[in-house]
């Protein structure tokens, strides 16, 4: 990197996933939208005919006028040429495809488990993680020997485990997740407050909260604007329209598989008295199955939707012809601000200023007081040049903590099991998972277990099925 006083240019990232058709261009987006970066993306992907894609677009849209960062993508063939010498490594990859996430989601089902995203936890996100942890652990490899001392920031799913194996791979990697589930719940408590305090335009960086709690399992437990206490205002909020919910002006919970009501998140301030801070779809795979999710019935009733594989592979064939056109300069890349902060941690740990954000590391700081300090938590950090400073988030209530500990636990054995791949543990962890506990009997565990194992053993190198 070389540095000029007010921006910084020949900075070096090598993007993990890089034939992506979707965060990719998010990310393109962000990278020319900011004027005090500039340098080279090396795009590594196993798909390498995606790759040169994202190499054509992401040329395209660096060489328009109105992008103000300049950066050269270029294709690398292998993890060990787009690591080496690298700044910064970004992490976005989907752990097999869409036919293997079918199972994941909807195998289950046959025993009236529902998952509405099945990628964190529950059985969809446990056999994701098996498959998962073998990729990261030869990315974590490939880190140690050829960018040790870069900054490597995850998004992918589930989060937790990346990041976890990431750390047991290489305990000096510095790297750190990032998820934007909070950003969600920050813009709730916005329109809450405008309304409350007949203000306008809040931004939701003023919107102040102390994070603590789990990759998509997250909760506030202080919220405020300038002088105003929000917790009065969120309760006062959810007396008067806790039946109905909120809905975001644009973003209507019966128009789209990925929006909610955010009733679940009202449920669990009324039981537990704290802001569960991500997307009511994740929160509820965190409780037990017959809260939120007993069935399509139940999930209609709480406002959010079942994200089918369907939709999902629906969506891909539109993204493979928005890449299309793309590629051929029929459409562009729309250059506006997407929300996303990846590109301002960047910055931050480039020395262009200091920041603070949610961020998903160990909790070796002891920055969540009643946690163990080996489990990765997802707190606030002061980012700085090449420096995060979990900020210390203080001990999760008791109840909370209570829901807490099943994942912490299921998170530490899944890494375990993974490794050692052990069918044994993985029961283990399936059975005592709150979506599953006591739902259904040892053998109809085993027998989904064996089979979701089965449809997935082309990512699991090693195991005995």
């Amino acid at each position: 990197m070389i540095d000029h006083g007010n921006a910084v240019s020949d900075v070096r990232i090598a993007y993990i996933g890089g034939g992506s058709r979707g965060w990719a261009w998010t990310f393109m987006t962000d990278l020319a939208l900011e004027p005090a970066l500039s340098g080279t993306i090396r795009l590594y992907d196993i798909d390498e005919q995606a790759a040169k894609a994202n190499e054509i677009v992401g040329n395209r849209v660096s060489a328009r006028a109105e992008a103000v960062g300049k950066w050269k993508y270029e294709v690398s063939k292998s993890l060990a040429e787009a690591l080496a010498g690298v700044d910064f490594v970004v992490i976005s990859i989907l752990p097999g495809t869409f036919d293997e996430m079918a199972s994941d989601v909807h195998l289950p089902e046959r025993y009236g488990i529902y998952q509405s995203v099945g990628d964190t936890v529950g059985p969809g996100g446990l056999v994701r993680a098996l498959r998962t942890v073998p990729m990261f652990v030869e990315i974590a490899e490939a880190i140690r020997e050829y960018a040790p001392e870069a900054w490597v920031i995850n998004y992918t799913n589930p989060m937790s485990l990346c990041v976890r194996t990431l750390y047991h791979v290489f305990p000096g990697i510095k790297a750190f997740g990032c998820c934007h589930e909070v950003f969600g719940t920050q813009k709730v408590l916005k329109a809450i407050a405008e309304q409350a305090l007949g203000a306008e335009d809040i931004a939701r960086e003023d919107i102040h909260v102390n994070v603590l709690g789990l990759n998509h399992f997250t909760w506030f437990d202080k919220a405020s604007y300038r002088c105003h206490n929000l917790f009065p205002i969120y309760e006062a909020f959810i007396e008067k329209n806790g039946n109905e919910g909120y809905n975001e002006p644009d973003r209507n919970w019966a128009n789209s598989t990925f929006n909610c009501a955010h009733l679940v998140k009202f449920d669990l301030f009324r039981r537990y008295g704290a802001i569960a801070a991500a997307g009511d779809r994740h929160l509820a795979e965190f409780m037990p199955g017959e809260m939120y999710l007993k069935d399509p019935e139940t999930v209609k009733r709480w406002k959010f939707g079942l994200t089918t594989v369907d939709y999902r592979k629906n969506d891909l064939k539109a993204r493979l012809e928005k890449s299309a056109e793309l590629v051929a300069g029929k459409r562009e890349v729309e250059l506006k601000a997407t929300g996303e902060e990846g590109i301002l941690l960047i910055k931050a740990l480039c020395g262009l200023g200091r920041m603070v954000s949610n961020v998903n590391i160990p909790n070796t700081h002891g920055q969540i007081a009643n946690m163990p300090r080996d489990c990765i938590v997802e707190t606030n950090a002061v980012f700085s040049r090449d420096s995060i400073a979990p900020v210390f988030a203080g001990s999760v209530p008791e109840g909370i903590h209570h829901l807490l500990q099943p994942h912490v636990e299921n998170q530490r054995d899944t890494l375990i099991a993974a490794l050692a791949h052990d069918n044994d543990l993985c029961l283990e962890v399936l059975m005592r998972d709150p979506l599953v506990a006591g739902r259904i009997t040892r053998l109809q565990g085993s027998v989904l277990l064996r089979d979701m194992l089965v449809n997935t053993r082309r990512y699991l190198p090693g195991w005995n099925l």
